[in-house]
């Protein structure tokens, strides 16, 4: 851990979620040492952790919480997590996004992260079933129309499932399956609870994982975008194998041992804010 007492919150948070995930357990007097702050900070950090639902205040310290693979956090929980990743995933991910093409964007925070991204790929057709990301796209338009602006040229032309919300406002079931299936799209970015060599991708939904089936099977392409902490979570339900997947677009948090399983498998391996010739070692 860095000893700098002027990270942001939001990444002493991710450092301390590392930690604890990575050991097992932490103490607020080694965090103190470690971060170079005070007590008062590292409780505040545990009690935001704590909230988050990933952490569990002991006495002294913090543990993981053991989540179970039915397990699955709203939207606002996980959003306040990993945000400095999902943001440069994000913009890696949006330069495999051609102008004029037809993409599926599947939910979640780092999805939602994407989508603000794609606002400056011209003439995409985006299909959705993300209430988030269809309203990132809904109010930049929205805000030019306002402001008096002429619609921009090349603004992205989305379509939202229907379906029944998850935890995570996502649209699931047989309405957004029906959608999903009739359509066929250039490149899949699809957000994951887990990856593994065992389970694949997974998720702790039933209904959200057949609607995700039916993404992968529309799709020429696919390009899962998830950080470091998504390696080897297992969630109830697989939908597709790793044999599946294009590219797997992530942060340089993930261990030299996952990105050696994974080249494995996949043919790409983007490590965000990593130079590409680092990422490829592996």
């Amino acid at each position: 851990m860095s000893d700098n007492q002027n990270l942001l919150a939001e990444q002493r948070r991710a450092l301390i979620l590392d930690e604890v995930r990575r050991r097992g357990g932490v103490r607020v007097n080694e965090l103190t040492r470690k971060l170079n702050v005070s007590d008062m900070t590292v409780r505040r950090d545990l009690d935001a952790l704590a909230r988050m639902g990933v952490v569990e205040k002991v006495h002294g310290g913090a543990v993981p919480v053991a989540e179970a693979s039915t397990y699955e956090p709203g939207f606002e929980a996980k959003s306040g997590l990993e945000l400095s990743a999902k943001e440069d995933i994000a913009k890696a991910a949006a330069a495999m996004a051609a102008p004029g093409t037809a993409i599926g964007l599947a939910g979640g925070t780092t999805a939602f992260a994407l989508a603000q991204q794609l606002l400056e790929v011209p003439d995409l057709t985006v299909v959705t079933n993300s209430v988030r990301v269809a309203d990132v796209f809904y109010t930049a338009q929205r805000s030019a129309a306002l402001g008096g602006a002429a619609p921009r040229p090349g603004a992205a032309t989305v379509v939202l499932t229907g379906g029944v919300r998850t935890p995570s406002d996502t649209l699931v079931g047989p309405v957004a399956d029906a959608a999903v299936r009739s359509l066929h799209f250039d490149v899949l970015f699809l957000g994951v609870h887990g990856i593994s060599v065992e389970a694949g991708l997974s998720t702790p939904n039933l209904a959200e994982a057949e609607t995700n089936r039916h993404f992968v099977r529309s799709a020429r392409r696919v390009v899962v975008v998830a950080d470091h902490t998504k390696w080897g979570t297992v969630g109830l339900s697989s939908f597709a194998s790793l044999d599946q997947v294009d590219a797997l677009v992530t942060d340089p948090g993930l261990p030299a041992g996952a990105r050696a399983e994974i080249a494995e498998y996949l043919p790409e391996l983007v490590v965000a804010g990593e130079p590409a010739e680092a990422a490829s070692e592996f």
